[in-house]
């Protein structure tokens, strides 16, 4: 049984496979306090609740934005699994050529994402990733296999949250598409310029890459607004909820 690890900053998600065969998955709180112990425990507990042994544990693979929770889930990996972990990071091989002014400033997920995006759909022509998590991130990578960089914005999450904290009368409310844009009421307001705000910003940013390129591209998006996001734009062709899992998969058979 193979072990995906997805550290994002405010949520980590677990993947286990049986050979291309995603079995189970959890999404939990990323801890920074949390030390290997408990969260070798917390893997315990997940692992019986799905009815899984996790002595079936043969490798794992680690993509994380969290360089602090790294020591610890690294030695949990070692403790509870007696496997070593490998880390997404400089010297693993993934089939991409990384043209980045400093290639080890290009983020694990967003390298995890490309390999994946590209193993799966590449190719043909040029490829824009966007992944909505605590940030947006847009990478592009060429039909060539050459990851070229991108672009990172806020994401929901952090801009919601700035919305609401800074204002007194504003309130929290759900993220679901309101009856029209033009809102009758505070609610409809927020929620419309909450959703259609990151319409807008992926269908510019989009287009703006399009052109950079001259020449068509592929859209493929994962992370939480993904679904949500598409069905208002006709500029994102595939949603793909498991693209980073699929790439730890990916990059842990290329170092087998």
């Amino acid at each position: 049984m193979f072990l995906g690890f997805d550290v994002g900053n405010t949520h980590t998600v677990i993947g286990a496979y049986r050979g291309h065969h995603l079995i189970t998955q959890w999404r939990i709180k990323t801890d920074r306090q949390k030390t290997a112990d408990e969260y070798g425990i917390l893997l315990h507990e997940l692992f019986e609740c799905a009815g899984l042994d996790m002595k079936e544990v043969s490798a794992v693979a680690i993509s994380s934005v969290v360089p602090p929770l790294m020591i610890e889930l690294e030695l949990m990996v070692a403790r509870y699994l007696r496997c070593r972990a490998l880390v997404v990071g400089p010297g693993v091989r993934t089939g991409l050529a990384i043209n980045y002014d400093n290639p080890r400033e290009v983020g694990a997920d967003r390298v995890v994402n490309a390999v994946a995006a590209y193993e799966k759909y590449g190719g043909e022509r040029p490829l824009i990733i966007v992944d909505f998590g605590t940030a947006t991130t847009f990478c592009v990578v060429t039909a060539q296999g050459e990851y070229l960089g991108g672009a990172i914005a806020p994401g929901v999450g952090i801009s919601t949250e700035a919305l609401f904290s800074r204002t007194s009368k504003l309130p929290r409310v759900e993220l679901v598409r309101p009856r029209s844009v033009i809102g009758k009421n505070t609610e409809m307001s927020m929620q419309s310029g909450i959703l259609f705000g990151f319409v807008g910003q992926v269908e510019g940013i989009v287009t703006r890459i399009r052109d950079e390129l001259g020449e068509d591209t592929l859209v493929v998006a994962t992370g939480g607004l993904a679904e949500p996001i598409s069905r208002e734009s006709d500029c994102i062709d595939i949603v793909d909820s498991n693209l980073t899992l699929e790439g730890l998969l990916i990059i842990h058979q290329k170092n087998s």
